[in-house]
């Protein structure tokens, strides 16, 4: 096939070359065949390195996720919402690294519908979700693997502020659960945006499991691990980051229960939501603190 094609492009592209004669113009024409063919061919390579790349980092990322939650110990409760449905979320400070935190819930969803709505239809995810601006998907690397470009919203109760992401994110289909992980990326195409804090997540990771006796609903676990980068104190940090959790559920159990009929929340919903929080950190047109 590869062939074929840069035969047809040496021919479009070169027409003086198809009414040369002589041995001579045919193997000159056969050098120009082989340079294209060459030219092609260290491009796929390039390209098959590169995805290859993007999947072992998406797939690392979840390993070392997987991993910290499956370390049981020195895990400490910061919230648990009994009348939020059993919300509960524990942070745990490891070793060498900032405080990461646990959200651990039921929902009224199976697998395949949060599999859906979190991965497949991530772009979407600002249409019921106040929290974000923007979810743009920038390169699909296989069924599996995806680059995205994060941007949260400027919203009155965003605590750290506007920031944007660059991650790849993973995901690990099983009969009865799903795993979805993540973790920064760098790429030259897209460095921080001005005005923006670029802030890091990952190693991170949700794991969706259907409940034994009904199928119909699901244990959802999250693991949230981000460096949100800028001057910010640590405190308001880890105040901040499991009430953003908590939000994220709520308005994933609204999203869920709105059906395919999803939206943003109304006017009124997104002030009582955010009415009572603390001033968010002023943003330069510089994106520095």
């Amino acid at each position: 096939m590869l062939p074929a094609v840069v035969k047809l492009c040496c021919g479009i592209s070169y027409p003086h070359l198809r009414s040369m004669t002589g041995k001579q113009d045919e193997s000159f024409l056969s050098l120009y065949k082989m340079r294209y063919i060459f030219s092609w061919k260290t491009l796929m390579t390039r390209l098959i390195n590169l995805f290859s790349s993007y999947v072992q980092q998406g797939q690392d990322a979840m390993q070392k996720a997987l991993d910290m939650l499956s370390k049981t110990e020195g895990w400490k409760t910061e919230i648990t919402e009994v009348i939020f449905n059993g919300v509960e979320i524990c942070s745990k400070v490891m070793a060498g690294t900032r405080k990461v935190f646990r959200l651990q819930v039921v929902l009224d969803a199976d697998v395949d519908e949060l599999y859906d709505i979190l991965f497949v239809r991530v772009e979407e995810m600002h249409q019921w979700n106040p929290s974000i601006q923007q979810v743009k998907i920038l390169q699909r690397v296989g069924p599996e693997t995806i680059i995205t470009h994060e941007v949260s919203a400027g919203t009155a109760g965003n605590l750290i502020g506007q920031r944007d992401f660059l991650s790849v994110r993973h995901s690990c289909r099983q009969r009865s659960c799903a795993y979805l992980g993540g973790a920064a990326i760098q790429l030259e195409s897209l460095p921080p945006q001005t005005g923006f804090v670029r802030a890091e997540d990952g190693p991170t990771c949700i794991i969706i499991e259907a409940l034994d006796e009904d199928s119909s609903r699901s244990r959802f676990t999250w693991l949230l691990n981000m460096d949100v980068k800028g001057w910010l104190p640590t405190s308001l940090v880890n105040q901040a980051l499991p009430r953003a959790q908590l939000d994220f559920t709520r308005h994933l159990r609204r999203r869920l229960a709105a059906g395919g009929a999803h939206g943003r929340p109304s006017p009124s919903d997104a002030h009582s939501a955010g009415a009572s929080a603390p001033p968010t950190e002023e943003r330069s047109m510089t994106g520095e603190r």
